[in-house]
């Protein structure tokens, strides 16, 4: 497991009851996690929330609040800053476990010493954009949500990198890499965090296990003749980091001399000695 314990302005309070209680910057936030299967030990500190998620019997949920709540705030990691707010689905628009993979990228970005071409698949609010392109990559960021797209560009912008080298493209992600495949376009790293369902354009249904592996060897073509690395994210309940591990290795391994990796990741939780598990991450990287 690979912890994400540099965060100054972030921390899961304390968690139980199927629930987690975070601090994001000055705002307190409980939300629901289902993997929280321990009753809460530490039930004084719940009364301190600002706004609480609590889904609904019917499907999806709402959030409340027991204070003012701003539309949204910053918050701050390393050199990074990113803008914060209560969206649909508990989501904050951030995933602050994701931090252990940025260091990484920025780790690998920096030492190639090198132009990095760093093309970022279902790419959301745009965390991994961000930490790419202040490490110096080129960037071509990719989510078929246009309101998350333009999120992306808020905190490229809030990071004092809007000058960077970055594409937001707009558009669903297999018919985009097809189409980079044509014109030849090639990347030196490739990050990608597939949603566990979806529909196709004539309503058909998406399931990451079933696609998993066609994506990956589809994604594969767009890498130039010396990558640094790909990295695989997931949060689909069941598909584990060594089963993302071994696609990695099977698709990778036909073309690349390398070696991949495969890790929870995760949390601490500050009035305990546990760590919140936080999905899974696998990841290819070029051997020098």
């Amino acid at each position: 497991m690979r912890i994400a314990s540099k965060w100054k302005d972030y921390i899961v309070l304390s968690t139980g009851d199927g629930e987690k209680i975070e601090k994001w910057g000055d705002v307190i936030l409980t939300r629901p996690d289902p993997q929280i299967i321990w009753p809460k030990y530490n039930r004084e500190i719940w009364k301190t929330a600002h706004g609480t998620y609590k889904r609904s019997s019917k499907g999806g949920g709402e959030w409340s609040y027991s204070q003012n709540v701003p539309s949204k705030w910053k918050i701050r990691y390393s050199d990074l800053t990113f803008w914060v707010e209560t969206m649909g689905f508990k989501h904050t628009g951030l995933f602050p476990e994701q931090a252990v993979n940025w260091d990484y990228m920025q780790d690998k970005i920096r030492q190639a010493q090198r132009p990095v071409q760093v093309l970022n698949l279902f790419a959301y609010t745009g965390g991994a954009t961000v930490a790419c392109a202040a490490a110096g990559a080129s960037v071509c960021h990719v989510d078929a949500a246009k309101g998350m797209v333009e999120k992306a560009k808020n905190n490229l912008t809030l990071s004092g990198l809007k000058d960077k080298p970055v594409r937001f493209i707009v558009d669903d992600v297999v018919k985009f890499v097809q189409r980079e495949i044509r014109r030849g376009n090639t990347y030196e790293g490739i990050v990608m965090d597939p949603p566990s369902y979806g529909r196709g354009p004539k309503g058909e249904i998406w399931k990451l296990e079933d696609e998993l592996y066609g994506l990956v060897e589809l994604c594969s073509q767009v890498l130039s003749a010396k990558p640094l690395f790909f990295m695989l994210n997931s949060y689909t309940t069941g598909l584990s980091a060594t089963v993302m591990k071994n696609i990695l290795d099977l698709v990778l391994s036909k073309r690349f001399k390398g070696s991949s990796d495969a890790y929870e990741l995760g949390l601490p939780v500050h009035d305990s000695v546990i760590i919140l598990p936080c999905g899974n991450t696998a990841c290819w990287e070029e051997r020098l």
